[in-house]
């Protein structure tokens, strides 16, 4: 029996013990004396967030089918269990086996959010590792960042030695492998930094160096080592059948952000928002095929006891199968107690018709995402959703039965005027309207709809990478005249607005676009209790800017400060598939206020082709 790392009085004394312990169903329990290698699978958050990752339960289950290979998993300690582990010197251990991360060989720390910046460097003290990667001993594990995050690593450079690029289906195994043969032979850690910076895919910073223009942008981002590759490419699946999907996730004992069986249908997307980091990076859209997902429908759901299914991808409207797959999930498992969920839809005849099948008597709210207030600014971005689809939409889902609507918007878009802003309360009003205008027999009460609006942050890989942000003044000033707006309203009292933390938001810019220099703010903000930063209640600018202060950085240099095309920015040696050249013209598309066309109406020449696959290739001999 596995002997818990926190005593019984410690876990009677926290918030959820239940995070820290284990055991799970579908708990991967090998012996750790058995294996060649131990990997400490992160997610910098809190359990609830982390179990409901999708990716760190496909390399847990990928990871662990391999029998050299131990995978277990750890999270970010919640604030109470923090305290007690750095009172009582008790060190990060992994779900598990309960031992100390520091004894593992990896330590893999999936990087999805901007704002858990800080949990990572809490993950590495607790786990009494050294923050900085050039400080790290032969006994220390290989730290390594994959996920979204890691588009732009150069922010949290300096904290790791290696940064996976691309999906982790790829190449793994071959690193592994080199790591294996790395041990065997009883060479140094530098020695297989080497031999992973010829791996693809694979970027280890301290073999590269950055030097900077006067004006504190980069002049140059060059290898400072034979083995280091000038471009690193993302690594990429594909074939998404050739790759064997997880069968038995672990089933949490306490409730999760995601709780359900999740069916992942496709990667990628063919729509092109302009704003989308994740739209650029997955390219090209690749599907998985109907046969391959009823199976393992069957498999998971048999697997987890689970009680709902979820399909996951980007727009889930665009998967090609998607009506014979729902038809097969609806006669294979409605009347067995399993409900069905697919979000990501675009809100159509057929959608419509789905979820009439699969949600209750009772529906459940619809969600839109015009995104932009007016048709102009949804030309600006590429939304390619004009607002008669929007109102056709939602009056078919009126007479369908739902009377709740929520609506997500975004601020500060480039270009945005004063008539795009007001035009989010105009428009959230005229889909009020359309409820009022059927019959009141067929009325399902009254009318409720929820716009909310986050603020714009510019990411890389987006053709809005050169684009201004607005400060936080700026952020609000323009949340208070969409405020005013909707006050101002006939249906007003069905209407209600709310927005996003603007400090948080300029920050998650920072972050975004940041470089090597941030490390040094990072820490700071660390050291002064910024934790968490990405939960509301645990997020304080103060502690931030105080690190920008001390560190003599200005923030303002990463956010408002206008970009050239020229300009070098720190993620440009990494190829994520679509070419400079295209987005630069996609910037000067979305200036001109020109709509570029989905991936299956025409090819825009992004530069996915060169993977040779996705919808790049569909219907091509």
């Amino acid at each position: 029996m596995r002997k818990l790392a926190l005593s019984d009085e410690i876990l009677l004394s926290i918030q959820q013990p239940a995070r820290y312990i284990g055991g799970e169903v579908n708990m991967c329990v090998k012996d750790p004396k058995e294996v060649a290698i131990r990997f400490a699978m992160c997610f910098p958050d809190v359990y609830e967030i982390g179990m409901s990752h999708l990716g760190i339960q496909i390399l847990y289950d990928m990871f662990n089918r391999r029998e050299d290979v131990y995978c277990e998993r750890v999270y970010s300690p919640w604030s109470d269990l923090d305290q007690v582990m750095r009172e009582k010197m008790i060190p990060l251990f992994a779900l598990e086996s309960q031992e100390p991360v520091k004894n593992f060989d990896f330590l893999g720390i999936t990087l999805q959010y901007e704002m858990c910046y800080t949990n990572v460097l809490q993950i590495l003290d607790l786990s009494q590792i050294p923050l900085y990667a050039r400080e790290r001993s032969e006994e220390d594990p290989i730290v390594i960042g994959g996920g979204p995050c890691a588009y732009n690593p150069e922010p949290l450079a300096d904290f790791f030695d290696l940064f996976y690029i691309g999906e982790g289906e790829t190449v793994y195994d071959r690193l592994l492998d080199a790591y294996k043969e790395h041990k065997k032979k009883g060479k140094s850690r530098r020695e297989f930094l080497e031999i992973a910076a010829k791996i693809p895919g694979i970027y280890v910073p301290q073999f590269y160096t950055v030097t900077y223009r006067e004006d504190g942008t980069i002049l140059d981002f060059k290898p400072n080592h034979p083995n280091a590759k000038p471009t690193i490419t993302k690594e990429l699946m594909v074939s998404m059948d050739d790759y064997r999907y997880i069968e038995k996730p672990i089933v949490p004992f306490i409730k999760v952000t995601q709780d359900r069986v999740v069916l992942e249908i496709q990667r990628g997307c063919i729509r092109g928002c302009r704003f989308c980091q994740a739209g650029n990076v997955y390219r090209p859209l690749r599907e998985r095929s109907l046969e391959y997902l009823k199976d393992y429908a069957y498999k998971l759901l048999k697997s987890t006891g689970h009680e709902e299914i979820s399909l996951s991808s980007l727009s889930s409207s665009d998967y090609t199968q998607l009506e014979g797959l729902v038809k097969f999930l609806i006669e294979s498992f409605q009347g067995k107690g399993i409900n069905i969920s697919l979000p990501s839809l675009r809100i159509d005849a057929f959608s419509l018709e789905v979820m009439s099948k699969i949600q209750d008597v009772k529906k459940s709210s619809l969600t839109f995402a015009p995104e932009a207030g007016s048709q102009r600014l949804r030309d600006v971005i590429n939304k390619g959703l004009t607002e008669e689809v929007i109102l056709k939409g939602a009056t078919d889902a009126f007479y369908g039965g739902w009377n709740r609507v929520k609506l997500y918007f975004m601020l500060g878009l480039p270009t945005e005027t004063v008539e795009d802003m007001e035009g989010i309360a105009l428009l959230s009003e005229k889909i009020a309207e359309a409820y009022y205008e059927i019959p009141k027999d067929q009325r399902q009460g009254k009318v409720q709809i929820v716009a909310s609006s986050s603020f714009f942050v510019p990411k890389p890989f987006t053709p809005f990478q050169w684009a201004r942000m607005c400060t936080k003044e700026e952020f609000l000033e323009r949340a208070y005249i969409v405020k005013d707006k909707f006050r101002q309203m006939k249906n007003a009292k069905s209407l209600k607005y709310n927005w996003h933390e603007a400090d948080l938001s300029v920050l998650e810019g920072v972050l975004a676009r940041g470089d090597r220099k941030l490390s040094l703010v990072i820490e700071a903000a660390y050291r002064n209790g910024a934790l968490f930063d990405s939960w509301s209640e645990s997020f304080d600018n103060e502690k931030w800017m105080k690190a920008f202060e001390d560190c003599k950085i200005d923030p303002d240099f990463y956010t408002v400060r206008e970009r050239s095309l020229e300009e070098v920015f720190p993620w440009d040696f990494i190829d994520a598939g679509v070419s400079k050249e295209f987005l630069t013209r996609e910037w000067k598309q979305a200036l001109g206020e020109t709509v570029t066309p989905n991936c299956r109406q025409t090819c825009s020449g992004c530069g996915a082709r060169v993977f040779g696959g996705g919808v790049c290739y569909e219907n091509k001999n």
